[in-house]
């Protein structure tokens, strides 16, 4: 059985390279990969050809990990085009960005202090609108004007909303279990 020598996730599982992808297509070409590497269909081949199987198969489910979450996504694109996030030493945001994340997490920390679901779901669903539209923004600056640098700064400013969503997501299961 020959190693999966594709270059990147996307040749992989033969989509274009680009932010915007059939979903369907995606789910179609890792059933399709799945069923020729799956480590069960190589049970009885020697040791090397079960190593090279689970090797393959995991190889597959991490692309299709990246490739399924919009935030890996982008962020894995712009990798492939030459530029990094650097999430952990490039913080800077714009001000009007970080003045939006400042009051929402205050909406969130009064929400939580005063067990208000309603204005949980109602601040859920405010971050999932922007979260929306700046997957939109990200799209069009990687699969319309290949600014990538545009793309990776606000790939980071996607990681602060999905983080605020999953600290809303959290609030919201600590108040319904208690």
């Amino acid at each position: 059985m020959p190693f999966v020598t594709e270059p990147n996730h996307f040749a992989l599982l033969g989509l274009p390279q680009a932010f915007l992808i059939d979903e369907a297509l995606l789910e179609s070409a890792w059933r399709r990969l799945q069923a020729a590497v799956h480590p069960d269909r190589h049970a009885q081949g020697s040791d090397a050809d079960r190593r090279l199987a689970l090797q393959n198969a995991t190889r597959v489910n991490e692309a299709v990990r990246v490739l399924r979450d919009p935030q890996r996504r982008a962020a894995y694109l712009c990798e492939l085009r030459g530029v990094p996030l650097q999430a952990e030493s490039n913080t800077a945001m714009p001000p009007a960005f970080l003045m939006q994340q400042m009051g929402w997490r205050e909406a969130l920390e009064e929400a939580r202090a005063g067990r208000d679901l309603a204005a949980l779901a109602r601040l859920r669903d405010e971050i999932s609108g922007e979260r929306d539209a700046l997957i939109g923004r990200i799209a069009d600056l990687l699969d319309v004007r290949a600014d990538v640098s545009g793309a990776a700064a606000a790939v980071r400013q996607l990681m602060f909303l999905d983080r605020l969503l999953e600290e809303t997501d959290h609030a919201e299961e600590d108040l319904m279990g208690a």
